[in-house]
């Protein structure tokens, strides 16, 4: 019973705080959808745990593939052999710098929503994208909550390459191995229960 009030205090309190849900929402939602909840993923710039690796190795490959084509082209090699350095010296600029931006532009266009029926995600940076799992078959969930109490929650199991794929946003295949996720949402714990109560009224 306990249990049971806790969950519509935490559902109330979620409604009270929303206004309409954008468009983006909207227009994926049925007419007998009741939005609980919906939110975005904390917006600028971020950095990630997979950072503490991928920064220094980013480094050393951007630098030795930008130093390589400046000494084959100061050498005056052939045409195709400095050609051939440059798609290295790309993916080292896109690891340095460029994926910082594409994945802040990429959540700029996420979009996540709990109804009454479902859990709903709107994506993608150069396609749509529309991920829907409903409360009956949601299955295993999974919340990491950080000191300013938000976090992400993760649906269903996560596989090991998830903490590589979250970090590299925009190489092509990297979100189709990433399990469906609220990911850097404000307030955590309030949606994750949001959630919890939600399956329980549909069971």
């Amino acid at each position: 019973m306990a249990s049971f009030a806790a969950g519509c205090y935490t559902t109330l309190w979620i409604l009270r705080h929303m206004s309409s849900p954008p468009p983006e929402l909207a227009a994926e939602l049925a007419r007998s959808e009741r939005v609980l909840w919906f939110g975005q993923p904390r917006q600028g710039l971020m950095l990630r745990a997979v950072d503490a690796f991928l920064i220094p190795f980013s480094v050393v490959w951007g630098g030795f593939a930008t130093f390589s084509e400046l000494s084959a082209m100061k050498a005056g090699a052939p045409v195709f052999s400095a050609l051939f350095g440059l798609p290295f010296v790309a993916v080292g600029l896109y690891l340095m710098v460029g994926r910082f931006f594409v994945d802040a532009r990429q959540r700029t266009r996420t979009f996540y929503a709990l109804t009454n029926e479902r859990v709903l995600i709107v994506s993608g940076l150069f396609s749509r994208t529309v991920k829907s799992i409903g409360l009956p078959t949601l299955g295993e969930m999974s919340v990491s909550e950080r000191s300013d109490g938000s976090g992400t929650i993760v649906f269903g199991t996560s596989s090991p390459f998830d903490w590589f794929a979250a970090g590299v946003a925009g190489w092509p295949g990297t979100g189709a191995r990433l399990a469906s996720r609220f990911e850097a949402i404000a307030n955590v714990r309030t949606v994750f229960n949001a959630i919890r109560s939600a399956q329980k009224s549909v069971e």
